[in-house]
C-alpha cells in the first residue's frame, strides 16, 4: 500500500537530491547565477515536505500554514530562477502576492473549519496554475533554447496544472465519505505522487536547458576567440606591413646614400686626377694647367648639379629635359674620360652628330659614364671599348661593347638589380649600383637598357631612347612622374 507518508518521503528525497545537484552545478559554473534560485527552490520544497513528515498527528494551525507556504515559496523560487535563466521578464510581485494570498486563505480556512480540506486544495490549485502559467509564458517567449525542449517543458507544466485542477474538481464532486482505493491509502496521495514525478521531469528539462546554454556559451566563446585570433592576425599583418614599409624606407635611404656616393665619385675622380697633374706639371706647362683647371671647374659644376638632382624632393623638378644633340652629349662623355686619363681606350662611332632628342643631359651623361666605366673596369688594359651611336626606327641606340670577362649566362637575368655583382668579378671592383641607377635614370626618358653577351667575348650594353617632339616628351614626363 502506497500511503501518504511514503509518497512524502519519496518527494523529500527527490527534492533534496535535486537541491544538492543544482548547488554543486552552480558552484562549478558561477556565471550561471540563476542556478542558485533553482537550488533554493528545491531546498524550500524539501524543507517544507520534511516539516510535514516531522509534525505530529494533530499539528498546530500555524504549522499547517507555514509548512505548505514554504513549499509554495519553493515554486516561486523555481519560477524566478527559470525566468532569470531564460532572460525573460520576472514577475516576482505576482509570486509575493500569491504567497500572501496563500497565507491568508489557509489561515482563515484552518481557523474556521480545520477539517475541511477543500478550501486549502482550491487555494493551492489557484497558486499552482498562476505560477506555472507564468513559467509557460516565459518558455513560449524564449528563443535561446531549442523549440522541442521548450514545448516538452511547457507540456509537462500543463500536465501538472491539469492535475491540480482535476484534484479540485474531484474534491468538489466526491462525497465526504468516499473511500480511497487500496493502492493509494489517501485520495490525495496520487496528486502528491505525480507532483514527485513532476519534480523529476522538471529537473531533467532544466538539466537539458543548462547543458544547451553551456554549449551555446562555449560556441560563443570559441567564436569570440576565433575573431580575436583573426583580429590579432590582421593587426599582425598591419604591423608587419608597417615594419616592411619602414625597412623599405631604410633600404631606400641607404640605397640613396650609396647611389649618391657612386655618382659623386666620378666628378671627384676628375678633380683628383686634375690636381695630381697640376702638381706634376706645375708652372712648366701653363697650357696643361689651364686645361686641368677648366676640367676641375666642369667637374665641380657637374658635382653641384648632381647634388641638386639627388637632394630634390620633386622628381619633375629634379628631371630637367632640354633639346640636346647626340654629338654634344658624346663630346662631354669623351672629355670626362680624357680628364681621368682613360680616354685613349675609347673608340666612338657616331652615324649622325646632329641627331637631337629632348632629354636631361646630366642624367644621360651619367648613364653613359656608368656603362663605359663598367666596360673599362672589367676589360684588360689592351682592349678598346667601342661606343656606337645611331638611329634605329624612332629610337636613338647607343651600344657600349667590351671584350672583358663577361657575365655567366645563368646570371644574366640578375643584371641591373641593386647591389648585384657577377660571381666572376673581383672584390672591391664595384658596388653593383651602376646599372641599377642607369636604369632608373633612363626610366625618366622612357628609355631602356639591355645587356647581352657578345658572340666571342665580353658584353654589350644597349641604350634605347625614343626620338620624339618636345611636346610629346613633356606628356611622357608627366605620366612617368605622376
Amino acid at each position: 500500500m502506497l500511503d501518504l507518508k511514503t509518497v512524502l518521503v519519496v518527494t523529500f528525497a527527490t527534492a533534496s537530491l535535486q537541491a544538492v545537484i543544482w548547488f554543486f552545478v552552480w558552484l562549478a559554473w558561477r556565471h550561471l547565477y540563476e542556478l542558485k534560485f533553482l537550488a533554493a527552490g528545491f531546498i524550500a520544497i524539501a524543507a517544507g515536505v520534511l516539516l510535514i513528515l516531522l509534525r505530529g498527528e494533530q499539528p498546530a494551525s500555524w504549522a499547517i500554514v507555514l509548512h505548505n507556504t514554504i513549499i509554495k515559496l519553493g515554486l516561486v523560487l523555481l519560477a524566478e530562477g527559470l525566468a532569470r535563466f531564460l532572460g525573460q521578464p520576472r514577475y516576482i510581485w505576482i509570486g509575493i502576492s500569491l504567497l500572501i494570498f496563500q497565507i491568508v486563505a489557509w489561515s482563515v480556512a484552518v481557523a474556521v473549519d480545520p477539517g475541511n480540506l477543500a478550501i486549502r486544495i482550491h487555494t493551492s490549485t489557484i497558486f499552482t496554475v498562476v505560477i506555472m502559467s507564468l513559467m509557460c509564458f516565459g518558455l513560449m517567449r524564449d528563443r535561446t533554447q531549442r523549440p522541442l525542449l521548450r514545448w516538452i517543458t511547457i507540456g509537462m507544466l500543463a500536465e501538472y496544472m491539469a492535475a491540480s485542477i482535476i484534484q479540485s474538481v474531484i474534491e468538489i464532486r466526491l462525497p465526504a465519505d468516499f473511500q480511497s482505493a487500496p493502492v493509494l491509502a489517501d485520495r490525495n496521495a496520487w496528486y502528491l505522487l505525480q507532483g514527485t514525478l513532476f519534480l523529476i521531469a522538471f529537473f531533467a528539462c532544466l538539466l537539458f536547458m543548462v547543458s544547451s546554454r553551456l554549449s551555446s556559451d562555449l560556441r560563443e566563446k570559441n567564436g569570440a576567440l576565433l575573431r580575436e585570433v583573426q583580429e590579432r592576425r590582421r593587426l599582425e599583418g598591419q604591423l608587419n606591413a608597417s615594419l616592411e614599409a619602414e625597412r623599405a624606407l631604410r633600404d631606400e635611404q641607404a640605397d640613396f646614400m650609396r647611389i649618391v656616393s657612386h655618382e659623386f665619385r666620378t666628378p671627384l675622380a676628375i678633380i683628383r686626377n686634375a690636381v695630381d697633374m697640376i702638381g706634376l706639371v706645375g708652372n712648366r706647362s701653363p697650357e696643361a694647367t689651364r686645361e686641368r683647371i677648366v676640367g676641375i671647374g666642369e667637374a665641380l659644376d657637374r658635382l653641384f648639379s648632381l647634388i641638386d638632382r639627388f637632394m630634390t624632393n620633386d622628381r619633375e623638378s629634379g628631371f630637367r629635359p632640354d633639346p640636346i644633340r647626340i654629338g654634344s652629349l658624346i663630346a662631354d662623355v669623351r672629355l670626362h674620360f680624357e680628364m681621368t686619363g682613360r680616354g685613349e681606350r675609347l673608340v666612338f662611332t657616331t652615324d649622325d652628330d646632329g641627331l637631337s632628342l629632348f632629354a636631361d643631359p646630366e642624367m644621360l651623361a651619367t648613364v653613359l659614364i656608368n656603362l663605359i666605366d663598367n666596360a673599362l673596369k672589367y676589360s684588360s688594359a689592351d682592349h678598346p671599348i667601342d661606343i656606337d651611336v645611331g638611329k634605329e626606327g624612332g629610337d636613338v641606340v647607343i651600344r657600349v661593347r667590351d671584350n672583358g670577362i663577361g657575365i655567366p649566362s645563368a646570371e644574366l637575368h640578375k643584371i641591373g638589380r641593386r647591389f648585384f655583382r657577377a660571381s666572376n668579378t673581383m672584390a672591391g671592383t664595384g658596388t653593383g649600383l651602376g646599372l641599377y641607377s642607369s636604369r632608373k635614370l633612363l626610366a625618366y626618358h622612357g628609355g631602356k637598357l639591355q645587356i647581352i653577351a657578345n658572340d666571342e667575348q665580353g658584353m654589350t650594353a644597349i641604350v634605347r631612347l625614343p626620338l620624339s617632339s618636345e611636346a610629346t616628351d613633356q606628356t611622357s614626363l608627366k605620366e612617368l612622374t605622376a
